[in-house]
């Protein structure tokens, strides 16, 4: 059953009882990352480890995301600048537990690259902070296997 979770804006990033920041390099330049993670929605499922279908919402303003297990995700866009940028909130969930959740990214240029920089922000109950602190290996582990995915994808178009 999907739940409603609290609306948080940009700034839940840095006041978000749990904040997980990942980073990983792609050899892409930052353009044609922003535009994987921003215009191809559609086409996380062929990279995003965990992801079984995306599809934007409302021209592009939300998305619809699906996660392997069955997590479905209803989620707003809160920030889409171009080649440096991308943000979006869960509006609506079935995972248990969560209060609030935002997703931010962040692309830096790194030589001829991208530096992306994924923080996960969120807020629930303490169990659950505790297990996704747990968690935080893996999550760091699936941005890494994603990130030579999208070289793999944007190599090969």
């Amino acid at each position: 059953m999907a739940r409603r979770l609290r609306p948080v804006e940009l700034d839940f990033v840095e006041s978000a009882p749990l904040r997980l920041v990942f980073a990983a390099e792609v050899a892409a330049p930052p353009k044609a990352v922003y535009a994987a993670l921003a215009d191809d929605v559609a086409g996380w499922s062929r990279w995003f480890t965990g992801v079984a279908r995306a599809v934007p919402t409302h021209g592009g303003r939300g998305r619809d995301v699906r996660l392997t297990g069955g997590t479905r995700f209803v989620e707003t866009v809160l920030a889409a600048e171009p080649d440096e940028h991308y943000a979006y909130r869960v509006d609506t969930t079935n995972a248990p537990g969560l209060r609030a959740l935002l997703e931010d990214w962040r692309l830096t240029p790194a030589g001829g690259g991208t530096r992306l920089r994924w923080t996960f922000a969120a807020d629930g109950p303490a169990p659950l902070r505790w297990a996704m602190t747990l968690a935080r290996p893996g999550l760091g582990r699936a941005l890494r296997e994603s990130a030579r995915a999208l070289d793999r994808r944007l190599a090969g178009a």
